[in-house]
């Protein structure tokens, strides 16, 4: 029997983690300020990062072909200047997910920054904190819980994206092939052993994640009850 490749799944892992990063320095201020906001741009904006969960995987990623391939301006900047390629790449499988999977995160700290009663801000201003120290300081201790939550979603939802990264990473093996693309290639290809693996992998490899994410989740939330105890 031929050794399984583990490429797809450790290039999934990578992927999965620059899209969660990516979805946090992006997406939480985006939520944070949808969550202060209430007017035509913050409406517009909430529908607009709302899309990626409405439109088809395939739909968004021909978006981002458009909007990142080598002859759009963008892509042509980029490759130009900095020689840099988006499709077709790693770095554009990881694109794919981010967009795909950051609008659970904005949803998750929207709810969450909404939650935080705005006395203790209005407090803070008082007592001369700058907002970003507010931010820091107030905002995310107060809010970590819905923000946690919408980071594991990024991270299980860009794990197993699939029409948007074939679309705009495609399945070049040992070089953007993810282990959704692989096993969808292995049913292509007939060899039904092949993707019967690489499935019972990615689910346990999700199970495990999540459970791992759950129990530290669980442990997070008892040191904040210990630590109100201590309090009290």
């Amino acid at each position: 029997m031929e050794s399984l490749d583990l490429f797809p799944l450790f290039l999934s892992l990578k992927v999965a983690t620059a899209a969660t990063v990516l979805a946090a320095l992006i997406g939480i201020p985006i939520a944070y300020y949808l969550s202060r906001s209430h007017g035509k741009v913050a409406d517009f904006i909430d529908a607009l990062t709302t899309l990626p969960v409405i439109l088809p995987p395939t739909v968004l990623g021909y978006y981002l072909l458009v909007l990142l391939g080598r002859k759009s301006p963008i892509g042509k900047f980029l490759e130009e200047t900095f020689g840099i390629t988006i499709v077709f790449t790693p770095v554009g499988a990881a694109i794919a997910a981010f967009v795909v999977a950051v609008p659970f995160l904005i949803k998750s700290s929207r709810a969450a920054f909404a939650s935080i009663d705005p006395n203790l801000i209005r407090a803070a201003k008082v007592l001369g904190r700058s907002d970003i120290n507010i931010f820091f300081v107030v905002i995310l201790p107060l809010s970590w819980r819905g923000v946690a939550s919408g980071i594991m979603l990024v991270f299980a939802r860009a794990l197993g994206d699939f029409g948007a990264t074939l679309m705009v990473a495609g399945n070049i093996p040992n070089e953007t092939l993810t282990m959704p693309v692989a096993i969808y290639d292995a049913l292509l290809a007939g060899n039904h052993r092949l993707a019967n693996v690489l499935v019972i992998i990615m689910t346990s490899v999700s199970v495990l994640l999540l459970y791992v994410m759950r129990r530290i989740e669980k442990r997070m939330v008892r040191g904040d009850g210990a630590h109100a105890a201590r309090k009290h």
